[in-house]
């Protein structure tokens, strides 16, 4: 027994040798190259290689006849280092870098006092960046290893810095571990990174780290290109994008931690609308109320599981909001009050003949709405007779509005992306700049605001919901299976659910094989409460 398990220890330490042979040639060895450098008889080696081929841990190219690293391999390494919720994470951001840049966008993760490279999407030129999978890099000479560095807490930064190897790859790679120091200062403060050709002559990267939720470093992710294309103007630009993506990257890490299903959504029983949209959850009533803006008709969800059509009316719905006798519909030919179940809308007189982009209620019942006013547009307080009273006025149109906790009033603009708080009587008009969604991302559409202080958007075109911090930053991107989700609102006990409309108009028809649940509504569970919708205070007939 003890001289077959030697001779099984001796079987694998010549194959592990054969694996580490193998690694350290990018360039493949032939067999010949193997038996010279392990000093193996070729018979043996032939056994172990065709062992380790069939396994997939080590691949042959039939018309250089040598021996490379297997793709099992590199599945070992992903496994091992970025969990697949990290991959799976960065993939849609990786790609939305991309579009963004036209460039390579990389993801790594931090392997003692190198970089290991996880996924890359490659950039739409010719002429790019073009790291291999499964390739190591030194840290010091790396967006990606500056951005994890400045991400570290002191004391381990430091020791990582103290130890690392600091060889020149370029004329440009900083030796000096003093300035290494001070780089990495100055990523750990902006957030983000930058490889000035300090690996590769005429290459240029940045990089930001991505955090989890308890703070641990994670990886990085980046985009590489050609310095001509990578001028460090547009590095600069760069940079903070590539962090708020990280950050994206980040908080579903988080939230794959904090919910059992993380991201899933669930549809919810009832029809298809053409377009879904204005959700308000009734407290009164307990139910949702959500309509179908297109094919126009007033859907109520009860906490039963039940979805039924209320009531259908003539002409496109622009809003709907909550009343204390059913719901109040905003129409281009009038409003109308949906009262009862199974009862026809009906119309009403004195109320707004002015076309409402966006409305909300505030708690003491007063409807706050979004108009045009000549040029630009107007966000005030609207009055039952049409006349709008104080407010902000934007240069651009706002889709949604929303009001917090502190009594600022949230507004969401598509065309830009931005989010916008309206401060009332602030300097400059008290409208302030929350956050803005690049393009690529998705557009803004649709608001619910937490009791934390949180600010969720639906991102059509995007697959997704996002929330914002009160700082403004992404803390929390969580998935739905259709590309455009179009609104969304709290409710159900305690106000702990959240629910997502979504639409199928204008959806190509190939998109919508791939996500046949278009148009139906969904429930998700974010893991905070949200603040109630009120009901507007005004008479009707």
């Amino acid at each position: 027994m003890g001289s077959s398990s030697h001779e099984g220890t001796a079987a694998l330490d010549k194959a592990l040798d054969v694996l580490d042979a193998i690694g350290q040639a990018p360039q493949g060895l032939s067999q010949a190259e193997l038996s010279a450098r392990l000093q193996l008889p070729r018979t043996t080696l032939y056994r172990l290689l065709a062992a380790l081929v069939a396994r997939g841990l080590v691949r042959r190219d039939p018309l250089r006849r040598v021996y490379g690293l297997g793709l099992r391999c590199f599945e070992y390494a992903r496994a091992a280092f970025a969990m697949p919720d990290l991959v799976a994470a960065a993939q849609l951001e990786l790609r939305s870098l991309r579009d963004l840049t036209g460039e390579t966008a990389y993801l790594c993760v931090l392997d003692g006092l190198e970089s290991l490279l996880l996924e890359r999407c490659d950039g739409a030129h010719s002429q790019r960046s073009a790291s291999a999978l499964g390739q190591r890099k030194p840290l010091h000479c790396t967006s990606q290893g500056k951005a994890m560095l400045g991400a570290l807490p002191g004391p381990m930064r430091d020791a990582l810095i103290k130890e690392l190897p600091l060889t020149a790859q370029t004329p440009r790679t900083i030796t000096d571990r003093r300035r290494l120091q001070a780089e990495v200062r100055l990523a750990a403060s902006r957030g983000w990174a930058i490889d000035d050709e300090e690996i590769v002559p005429g290459v240029r990267c940045v990089g930001a780290p991505v955090v989890d939720g308890e703070g641990k470093v994670r990886g990085a992710i980046s985009v590489a290109g050609p310095a001509f294309r990578l001028t460090h103007e547009r590095l600069e630009l760069l940079g903070p994008e590539l962090v708020q993506a990280a950050r994206r990257v980040g908080a579903q890490l988080q939230a794959a931690r904090a919910e059992p299903a993380p991201g899933e959504a669930e549809v919810l029983e009832g029809e298809r609308a053409f377009h879904g949209a204005y959700p308000r959850w009734s407290a009164r009533r307990q139910r949702l109320l959500w309509a179908d803006a297109l094919a126009p008709a007033v859907h109520a969800w009860t906490a039963e599981g039940h979805d039924r059509v209320l009531g259908d009316t003539d002409g496109p719905i622009e809003s709907l909001l909550l009343h204390a006798r059913g719901a109040l519909l905003v129409q281009a030919e009038g409003w109308r009050l949906l009262g009862g179940a199974d009862a026809a809308p009906l119309p009403l007189s004195g109320t707004p003949r002015r076309r409402l982009l966006a409305a909300c209620v505030r708690e003491d019942g007063s409807l706050w709405a979004c108009a045009a006013e000549g040029e630009r547009w107007r966000v005030a307080r609207l009055k039952p007779s049409g006349e709008f009273s104080g407010g902000w006025l934007l240069g651009e149109p706002v889709a949604a509005l929303a009001w917090n906790a502190q009594g600022e009033l949230v507004a969401a603009a598509p065309a830009s992306g931005t989010l916008y708080r309206l401060e009332a009587g602030g300097p400059g008009g008290g409208v302030r700049r929350l956050a803005t969604v690049p393009r690529a991302s998705g557009k803004l559409s649709g608001l619910a605001v937490d009791a934390e202080g949180g600010v969720w958007s639906a991102l059509r075109e995007g697959w997704s919901v996002v929330r914002f911090g009160s700082d403004g930053g992404v803390d929390r991107v969580l998935g739905v299976p259709v590309p455009n989700p179009t609104d969304l609102a709290f409710g159900g006990p305690g106000l702990r659910q959240l629910f997502v409309t979504s639409a199928r108009d204008g959806v190509p028809l190939e998109t919508l094989a791939n996500a046949p649940l278009s148009g139906r509504l969904f429930q998700l569970q974010p893991g905070v409460a949200g603040l109630p919708q009120h009901e507007v205070d005004w008479p009707v007939d």
